[in-house]
């Protein structure tokens, strides 16, 4: 076939090559010809600097063209078009007259796998090229036959806008003069097996909203920002001797107005960000907040990695709500999910008709727990993709923390498999390598080039140093979940307390291996949904134990070494499990047990963040002893928390029964006065008033190894935090 028969059957692999203007031999002649393919239209005119130039129908319908015998300076030329005797002309800059727009180097680091800004190239960028006001559309399809670029600017109609390869790089772009923000597109992908394709831009910053899958052209550089003092003072923090206590939100459910609309960002803003202020909190974290299509899988099916989800408004509100955080000095957390990808035929799924995302053999590339696909880790262009979409949350939107979902997913190659059904390593062993690189090098180059910025990895196994440096052999993450502690805490916290002493192991277990790894203790979502029972519902006994039991489950958690996180609902006593599709009971705080529960919570967040010993050494043995562990018989745990000051030191003393224990001797660290600084079992919080009444006097009565003790009054299912006063 000649090329224009190529190009109409849309097999022309470079339009650039025969649309546009290109110096041409006609009848011995040299010169220039001007070609358009233009559907529909009647008449086309190009406009040059030296003039206008009838393009005159081809021998193809939709095809015009024109030879000049003069050589043409090629440079940006206007079209003036009509599509019929009724419309008014139609008057742009034709997309086939412009240069290149991305650097051969831009390339050449894709295909290294080291562009770490490749956000700001792929993708569609409104921009200025050669003086013209446009929109450059880039996008990796390697094995595509051909990709145009379909939209509301051309009608839906792939053939006014075929896209120009980039070599083997496998990049197609084009520059699309005079499109807006707010066009819809997408891609046209001709795949080698002869079928089309249209798919979502993998890196569009906004899509519409589901069901429907069109990307958005958006402009991510219109917003101002307010929170300079904030990233700044980022750069200067140690996150590991500083408090944090998170507050985990799912933004859809956390609130709605009239009871069943989504809030959006602007709205949070309002609403959100005061009350998590208000309780306490120092951070918050969002479930996924990138684009995904199905709403109860909580944003964990990502098909959008770039684009913030059209829920709940455009981009810049989803700023606007972090901007606010940041202005008040509370931390944003955003969950992050590189582990898997959803089947969605218009997103990442089989892209340019080949495994491009995802691996090809089932045993790597398929997750059959969540239904989902794996990525190829150790393909350059994907690894790329996935660390600098890490970069871009941090670059774009200020998230100051990833939580890296599933991360034993990644790493091992036989999770959630049996026999036969997963690929050994190179070396025969089940450690995914790829995944591992692609994670420290993630690690690596967040912390290189956003200081202060940090990790998390929702980790579920014995992997060795998770959240160890790279360069002594860790994977690099700053902080880890420690799920054994929460599945333990919550078995121990919900049997009977009668029960409670034949299971103490499951409260001190955790402190064997404390200082392994810099552990966050979650009560997280996973907790309180498929009829796992909300907090307050794990709870056992009667209404007035279920508060004095979360109260306490709470004050355990605070008092041991490690960051906090709290899921929503849970710091007023949310009764029912967590659904996605329906507020919290924000009604309860008109109960005056759950106001009284979230004055605690608020409470114990101030407590916390006011005492360094409960934060400074969190990751070192000094931080942390134990007073008593072995009284089984009362079910009774003591420990002390150290900061690097001794006046900061704090003695916890907790009992699990209901139970009051009367004269109970607590060995002291030291000689003197303790007074009263935090009682679970207060009045204001609920409880019976059980305690010190302020403060006391050690005596001379050894306990507990210690020359000096305190003669206690111990409330029920309640904890006293003591400190020493000069």
């Amino acid at each position: 076939m000649n090329p224009t028969e190529l190009f109409v059957k849309g097999l022309l692999p470079d339009p650039f090559t025969y649309l546009g203007a290109h110096a041409e031999r006609h009848d011995g002649h040299s010169g220039t010809v001007f070609r358009a393919y233009l559907p529909k239209a009647t008449r086309v005119t190009a406009v040059l600097k030296t003039g206008e130039l009838e393009l005159a129908p081809g021998t193809e319908p939709n095809l015009f063209e024109s030879f000049q015998p003069q050589p043409h300076q090629f440079e940006p030329y206007a079209l003036r078009v009509c599509f019929g005797p009724e419309i008014k002309p139609s008057f742009f800059y034709d997309a086939y007259s412009f240069m290149p727009v991305l650097s051969e180097f831009d390339l050449f680091l894709w295909g290294q796998g080291n562009h770490y800004q490749i956000y700001h190239k792929l993708g569609a960028h409104p921009l200025i090229h050669q003086g013209i006001n446009g929109v450059l559309f880039a996008v990796w399809a390697p094995s595509a036959k051909t990709v145009r670029v379909v939209g509301t600017d051309n009608f839906w109609d792939g053939r006014r806008h075929p896209m120009r390869p980039r070599g083997a790089s496998g990049v197609w772009e084009l520059f699309i003069p005079h499109i807006k923000t707010g066009a819809l597109y997408k891609y046209e992908i001709h795949t080698q097996n002869d079928t089309l394709l249209i798919k979502t831009d993998p890196m569009a910053f906004y899509l519409e909203q589901r069901p429907k899958t069109a990307s958005v052209v958006y402009d991510l550089g219109r917003y101002k920002w307010s929170d300079d003092r904030w990233l700044q003072e980022r750069t200067k923090t140690d996150p590991l001797t500083r408090p944090m206590s998170i507050y985990e939100v799912h933004l859809g459910s956390w609130r709605k107005k009239n009871g069943w609309e989504w809030l959006n960002y602007r709205e949070a803003a309002n609403i959100l960000v005061p009350y998590v202020q208000d309780m306490g909190f120092n951070w918050v974290e969002f479930l996924p907040l990138t684009e995904h299509p199905y709403d109860a899988s909580w944003g964990y099916q990502v098909t959008g990695y770039y684009a913030a989800t059209s829920r709940f408004g455009e981009p810049d509100d989803l700023r606007y709500l972090i901007d606010r955080f940041h202005q008040i000095g509370i931390g944003v957390i955003l969950d992050w999910v590189p582990a898997h990808f959803p089947r969605d035929a218009y997103a990442l799924e089989y892209f340019d008709g080949t495994h491009l995302y995802e691996h090809a053999d089932p045993r790597q590339g398929e997750q059959h727990d969540w239904g989902t696909l794996i990525f190829n880790y150790g393909r350059n262009e994907v690894k790329n993709f996935l660390v600098a979409n890490a970069l871009f949350w941090v670059d774009q939107y200020h998230i100051d923390a990833l939580r890296v979902d599933a991360v034993a997913s990644m790493i091992y190659l036989d999770y959630s498999r049996q026999d036969g059904e997963w690929i050994p390593n190179r070396y025969g062993g089940k450690e995914n390598l790829e995944a591992l690189e692609f994670i420290k090098i993630l690690n690596t180059k967040l912390y290189k080039f956003f200081p202060g910025a940090l990790t998390i990895a929702e980790e579920s196994t014995t992997y060795p140093a998770v959240s160890r440096p790279v360069h002594l052999g860790g994977l690099g993450f700053m902080f880890k979940w420690n799920m054994g502690w929460m599945h333990d805490m919550l078995d121990f916290i919900g049997k009977d307390p009668i029960h409670r002493r034949y299971h103490m192991d499951h409260l001190t277990f955790a402190l064997l291996y404390a200082f392994h790894e810099n552990f966050c203790l979650p009560l997280s979502h996973d907790e309180v949904v498929y009829g796992k029972r909300s907090l307050w519902n794990k709870m056992p006994g009667d209404y007035w134990q279920k508060c004095a039991n979360l109260r306490l489950l709470l004050g355990y958690m605070f008092a041991e070494p490690g960051k906090k996180l709290i899921f929503m609902g849970g710091e007023f006593g949310q009764i029912d499990e967590w659904n996605y599709d329906t507020q919290l009971s924000w009604e309860l705080l008109e109960h005056p047990a759950h106001l009284a529960l979230a004055t605690f919570t608020r409470d114990l967040n101030r407590f916390y963040l006011n005492e360094p010993a409960l934060y400074e050494q969190d990751y070192n043995f000094n931080g942390f002893e134990w007073v008593d562990f072995r009284d089984k018989d009362t079910s009774v745990i003591s420990f002390i928390r150290r900061g690097y000051r001794p006046e900061d030191e704090i003695l916890f003393i907790f009992n699990f029964t209901p139970i009051v224990r009367q004269d109970y001797l607590l060995g002291t660290p030291r000689w003197g006065y303790y007074r009263e600084i935090m009682n679970s079992d207060s009045t204001y919080y609920g409880g019976s008033n059980i305690g010190l009444g302020g403060g006391l006097h050690t005596e001379a009565i050894p306990a507990h190894g210690r020359s000096q003790s305190l003669n206690l009054t111990l409330p029920p299912i309640g904890f006293l935090a003591l400190k020493q006063s000069s």
